[in-house]
């Protein structure tokens, strides 16, 4: 290697502080864009993580509300079949009593001319072959060539009830709930 000649470092000086500055020039400026492209990275990755949180809320939002409706519609399915039992069994109810209210007929002194009327009912409908027995639980239940008729006091309680049948629905209509 060759020695420079004396003197020619201090000659050299400015040229070495030149390049020095211009070397701690290109850092600070390369340390400058890692910083700025670190916030951008840093900026972009918030971003993305917001919009994935939002995402991810507005779908845990959207399961919830989808869970919500079902689980209400099952609450009213049930709510309407444990209604709908009670309606029934009300039904049944008024059926057996209204059952019971026409069989205390056969103790009222009129119960022998309305069994006399049921008996002509009976025949006028059927014809005049018409054989009609008195049924046990009060009325008279008639029949003719293979055709019958049921004027007992329980069928004729149930015709009347399906009569009723809309009078009856208003009923369930004006119940509280």
């Amino acid at each position: 290697m060759s020695q420079l000649p004396e003197g020619s470092a201090e000659a050299l000086e400015p040229v070495r502080r030149a390049l020095l500055a211009d070397a701690r020039s290109r850092a600070d400026a390369a340390l400058a864009a890692a910083r700025e492209q670190a916030g951008q990275q840093r900026a972009a990755a918030r971003a993305e993580a917001a919009a994935l949180l939002a995402a991810a809320r507005a779908a845990g939002e959207e399961s919830a509300r989808t869970a919500a409706q079902a689980s209400t519609l099952r609450a009213r399915r049930a709510a309407r079949g444990s209604l709908l039992a009670v309606q029934r069994e009300l039904y049944e109810e008024l059926r057996v009593r209204a059952r019971e209210a026409v069989t205390v007929l056969r103790d009222d002194p009129g119960y022998p001319e309305l069994l006399g009327r049921l008996a002509e009912r009976a025949r006028t409908e059927l014809g005049p072959g018409a054989v009609v027995d008195e049924d046990p639980g009060g009325g008279v239940l008639g029949r003719c060539d293979g055709r019958s008729l049921d004027l007992s006091l329980p069928a004729l309680a149930a015709r009347a009830l399906e009569r009723l049948g809309e009078e009856v629905a208003a009923l369930w209509a004006s119940s509280p709930g």
